[in-house]
């Protein structure tokens, strides 16, 4: 079954230097672009990671230092991959825990805003896991009857994942073929920011959902300790968690501020003695 599309959809996979989301890097990154009319872009870049793959990691996916020595830095590649996926929705395996907000650290390195709030994201492991619960390789088997015979390759693994979710949509009945129904189907948990660490109670409100404080109004943590925000910006968050508290606070101030009436005006311009 083909997808049915209102834009365009970009299945990617991250090869990493190892899987921290705030520290690591990636290695290779492949693109698959599908089109409303059916048509297919496809790309993969090897990257500089400018630091060390360690053994236990190129052990996977058979990438090692010299192999991407002379190869671009994400820094270079940053503008080429974002102006692939801006206009389009986002597709992987496993992607909403960890190659959506990897991809966000390193184009945020790159000083580029990635943001998804005009956009939604369909992870086809969490399709997989809620129907059969197997890893890429048995849902390959198990849904387009090939092996995976390439595995951990961004590539094949790219490709792999888009064949499968195709798969999953003849195989389910109940299963819309739809991109944002697939996206709510296959999301844990709503959250603001992409690594989970701010997320929203019923009511809508967001909250922390971590530590001491999990549970609470980020607004009430502003009131009664601002220091916990600044102790989440020097500490070892994400960099688009910390951009998330930041937009929230800023938010926060203007909401505290109120509007300017005519009595806040009288009572700026006494004190700055500009009647």
């Amino acid at each position: 079954m083909e997808l049915k599309l209102n834009k365009p959809i970009c299945f990617f996979d991250l090869e990493t230097t190892g899987i921290n989301v705030s520290k690591d890097r990636i290695v290779e990154i492949s693109i698959l672009k599908i089109f409303p009319n059916g048509n297919k872009e496809s790309f993969t870049w090897r990257v500089n990671p400018e630091m060390k793959i360690p053994a236990v990691t190129t052990a996977i996916h058979g990438i090692s230092d010299e192999m991407v020595a002379n190869e671009p830095t994400f820094n270079e590649l940053a503008n080429k991959v974002y102006s692939l996926i801006k206009d389009s929705d986002l597709g992987g395996f496993n992607s909403n825990r960890f190659d959506i907000p990897l991809l966000a650290e390193e184009l945020l390195r790159a000083e580029i805003d990635f943001d998804l709030k005009k956009n939604v994201a369909v992870d086809v492991q969490t399709i997989f896991h809620k129907k059969e619960k197997r890893t890429l390789e048995a849902a390959y088997q198990f849904y387009c009857n090939k092996d995976l015979t390439n595995a951990h390759s961004a590539e094949a693994d790219t490709m792999a994942t888009y064949e499968v979710l195709k798969a999953q949509l003849d195989k389910y009945d109940d299963l819309e073929n739809d991109i944002t129904y697939l996206s709510s189907f296959s999301s844990h948990q709503n959250f603001v920011d992409f690594a989970g660490f701010i997320g929203y109670n019923k009511d809508g409100k967001e909250i922390i959902t971590f530590g001491k404080h999990k549970g609470k109004l980020v607004d009430d943590l502003f009131e009664s300790e601002p220091g916990y925000f600044s102790w989440i910006q020097n500490a070892d968050f994400p960099m688009y968690t910390k951009k998330v508290l930041k937009d929230l606070k800023e938010k926060f101030k203007n909401k505290d501020a109120g509007p300017i009436t005519e009595d806040k005006l009288d009572m700026l311009k006494n004190k700055f003695n500009t009647k």
